[in-house]
């Protein structure tokens, strides 16, 4: 590549280039918060490591940030070279690192350079080289300090030598992070690092450097005896060695704790699998059966008929050796531990300023919006302000799952509903934390009878009765309807385990239509490559009047504002303008003079047919005059059989990310799940019912003080 070619790449390639003065900084975790943030900004993510390791061993910190959602660059293309090549030629090698990182950056808009681990020979030449490479790319840096086990004093001398190191190399420091700090040292740490560079300051997470148990099976040469293997994903949070009579080692058991044991204890094993079971003491993460002994046949049936999932390893190694590999097992952050991946995205987002440093490496906007971007924006708008959610199907992992993501990421405070006891074992057992969720149990308790009463007034003109509404609201779904209605959750999302009719009907019974709207519609957000259409309706009416079809777009309009959408409306038919005529034309017809006449500053067309609406070409041949042709951004079809087919081929043919459906027109947010719902489509169902939430709580506010206002 040519000095002017490299010239010009660089000014259309940002970077960023990660690097620490020693190993054990957590500086993988840092980059993982810098990927997150920056394919918010940016369409084309891409990873560069100068140096990996050698013997075909795959780098785990690559292979996390490549697992990223946004990056698609593939992973040979990733590495510069190896230790191996550095120590034979070092000039060569740095020539070899530029090259190759000029490949990524002809395929991104901004990189981030990852630099080494320390896993070689550690020394003040490894920095030294990490500057050049860094001054050679151009890549401003990003310095990450431990001040694990440090004074504050101790990070700021640290911090002193890193720098004066970097700039002795001509390396920019844009940035420093002062990471693995005492969460009480944090002020002092900032104040001791104040400099010309911005400093931030992030805590110590136990968490993130714990071992999983299939780490820990790994280390003790063991294998799965009987128990859960999906469980062996749950990290160990502690180790204990239980040698001594079961009535001391119950007092040193703790949740998360795994508990090398000889294989011929059977009191301890059944003792450890009674305390596991039981409610109010601690949940194990694994039993591990040490010195080739395994219970005789009469007690392995009796340990299997208790039902236990919990992991139960057996080894041959010895008490000592098992002990010695466990305690020297440390945990990575991975893209398999979905907690891991929280609470690493949710320490950067609270304690590094995101908007500091893309400001400080000049990041422009992209112009497209991906849906990686919609969606990052979905949980940065919920975030905000954020509102009660009540999830009623607690018995779900999938719920389980997206509740930790959303309470750990701060996108909505969260109800869920079930059996408390059930629901924490299990999410326990799965390695989750949700200490912040309340969890009712919608069959017992004051709200249940609250609910009864409530509801019997509600439906009154029905003949209800309270022993029969008792027994209709501890229905999960009516139960979460009721807290929605008298205002103890701000929305609710459920539909994973039920249906479509069970997660709606109790709304229209107990929250009803806004003032004005007749019907309840539903609408997709279709996230394209380059931008977010909002279709309607795709999931409710069956074939809609013209005054329905009216307000669903009236409705859809207002959606498409609250999600940052400017709503250009077509109305959709097999015909454009006055080309055709007939009684499906003349609906659409007719409710686009409706919207008109009730809604005169929203932008609408119709007739219109689905190609006029979104290709410029066709509109300028058929609509050259139109606001909306060849650039609508919410699409109302004339029926649901239309609806639904089109944004499934839509979303099957183009690769779209279909969010949704979203329902509305109810007084307050309830949205529905498909029962093959992911992990992330509930997480987002979440934030956009959030969303929601937040805009009706605002327009309330502003009609309250719409009277007081007209006073004055």
């Amino acid at each position: 590549m040519t000095e002017s070619a490299q010239q010009t790449e660089a000014a259309v390639t940002r970077s960023i280039y990660i690097t620490s003065p020693e190993g054990g900084t957590g500086k993988s975790t840092v980059a993982l918060g810098v990927v997150d943030l920056l394919t918010r900004r940016a369409q084309r993510v891409g990873i560069f490591r100068p140096i990996s390791p050698a013997g075909g061993e795959r780098d785990y910190v690559l292979e996390l940030l490549l697992a990223h959602d946004g990056v698609d660059v593939p992973y040979e293309l990733c590495v510069g070279v190896t230790y191996e090549q550095v120590h034979d030629d070092l000039e060569g090698a740095l020539s070899e690192i530029v090259e190759k990182y000029h490949e990524v950056a002809r395929r991104c808009d901004v990189v981030v350079v990852v630099g080494t681990d320390y896993t070689d020979v550690a020394g003040p030449t490894e920095l030294y080289y990490n500057a050049r490479i860094a001054a050679n790319l151009g890549a401003p840096v990003l310095l990450v300090v431990s001040g694990k086990d440090r004074t504050p004093e101790e990070v700021r001398q640290v911090t002193g030598l890193a720098i004066g190191e970097l700039r002795a190399n001509h390396a920019q420091v844009i940035g420093i992070v002062a990471n693995r700090c005492t969460a009480t040292d944090l002020s002092s740490v900032l104040a001791a690092l104040t400099g010309p560079a911005p400093v931030w300051a992030v805590p110590e997470e136990p968490f993130l450097s714990a071992p999983t148990v299939r780490a820990l099976m790994e280390a003790v040469e063991g294998k799965l005896a009987i128990g859960d293997e999906g469980l062996l994903s749950r990290e160990a949070l502690d180790v204990q060695v239980g040698a001594m009579s079961f009535e001391h080692l119950l007092d040193r058991l703790s949740d998360g704790a795994v508990v090398i044991t000889p294989g011929d204890r059977y009191d301890i094993l059944l003792g450890l699998l009674t305390a596991h079971a039981a409610a109010g003491f601690p949940s194990l993460a694994a039993i591990i059966l040490n010195g080739g002994y395994y219970p005789p046949a009469p007690v392995a049936r009796l340990v299997e008929s208790l039902g236990q999932r919990l992991p139960i390893i057996r080894t041959d190694l010895g008490t000592f050796r098992t002990a010695s590999a466990a305690a020297q097992t440390s945990g990575r952050l991975t893209a398999d531990s979905q907690r891991k991946m929280d609470m690493a995205l949710a320490l950067t987002e609270q304690h590094i300023d995101g908007a500091a440093l893309l400001a400080a490496l000049d990041v422009p906007r992209a112009e497209v919006i991906t849906p990686l971007m919609f969606e990052y924006n979905l949980l940065d708008q919920a975030r905000s302000d954020r509102r009660h959610i009540v999830l009623p199907e607690g018995a779900d992992d999938r719920i389980l799952r997206a509740a930790s993501t959303l309470l750990e990421r701060q996108v909505a405070d969260l109800t869920l509903l079930g059996d408390e006891a059930s629901i924490r074992t299990r999410a326990t057992e799965l390695g989750l934390d949700l200490d912040d969720a309340t969890i009712v149990d919608p069959r017992a308790g004051e709200l249940l009878e609250r609910f009864a009463q409530e509801y019997t007034v509600l439906r009154a003109h029905k003949g209800m009765t309270v022993e029969r509404a008792r027994e209709i609201v501890s229905s999960v779904s009516y139960f979460g309807t009721m807290m929605v209605g008298l205002g103890l959750a701000d929305g609710m999302v459920s539909g994973a385990m039920h249906t479509t009719a069970h997660t709606i009907k109790p709304s229209f019974e107990i929250i009803k239509t806004i003032p004005g709207v007749s019907v309840v519609s539903g609408v997709f957000l279709m996230c394209l490559a380059d931008r977010v259409l909002v279709y309607g309706d795709c999931a409710v009416n069956i074939d809609p009047t013209a005054e329905q079809l009216a307000d669903i777009a009236i409705t859809s309009a207002a959606t498409a504002t609250q999600f940052g959408i400017e709503p250009r409306i077509a109305m959709l038919s097999y015909s454009t303008g006055e080309s055709a005529g007939g009684a499906d034309v003349d609906k659409v017809r007719a409710a686009t003079e409706l919207v008109r006449a009730r809604r005169p500053d929203l932008i609408i067309e119709g007739p219109i047919q689905y190609d006029a609406a979104v290709d410029a070409a066709v509109a300028k041949a058929k609509m050259p005059d139109s606001l909306v042709a060849g650039r609508a951004t919410v699409f109302i079809f004339p029926d649901l059989n239309t609806g639904n087919n089109t944004y499934k081929a839509v979303q099957r043919s183009s690769g779209a990310v279909a969010i949704g459906p979203i329902l509305q027109g109810l007084r307050k947010p309830v949205n529905d799940l498909s029962r093959g719902a992911l992990v992330g489509d509930i997480v987002n169902t979440v934030a956009f019912t959030a969303i929601q939430a937040q805009a009706l709580r605002a327009q309330a506010q502003a009609q309250a003080t719409t009277p007081q206002e007209q006073t004055v």
